[in-house]
């Protein structure tokens, strides 16, 4: 997939991944994957931005497999947020897919 494309939606995918449930990081990381490739490298970056932007809370939850893991959730602000970004997404998409059946229909 594009580069560009991926920058572009990864902040929604996240937002929409971490509504669905609380997750740790390296959980967040495989979640994600599963729609479009990043690394860690590419994720702890904007948790740590939407943390800052208060679009998330974090609490500690014990782990069996060691320290105890850091959780994101969405905070209040983060909800008006991550809602605000899919109305967005939603007509930059109707836009664009009318543009392009446009251009289709114009062969």
């Amino acid at each position: 997939m594009n580069t560009q494309f991926k920058r572009g939606v990864l902040e929604l995918v996240v937002l929409l991944t971490i509504k669905k449930q609380d997750m740790y990081g390296y959980q967040l990381v495989n979640e994600v994957n599963k729609v479009i490739t990043v690394n860690e490298g590419t994720i702890y970056p904007l948790l740590r931005r939407l943390t800052n932007e208060k679009y998330f809370d974090t609490y500690l939850r014990e782990s069996n497999e060691g320290p105890p893991r850091k959780y994101y959730r969405l905070s209040g602000p983060g909800m008006e947020y991550t809602a605000a970004l899919l109305k967005e997404w939603e007509t930059f998409v109707t836009s664009v897919n009318q543009f392009i059946k446009e251009d289709i229909v114009s062969e």
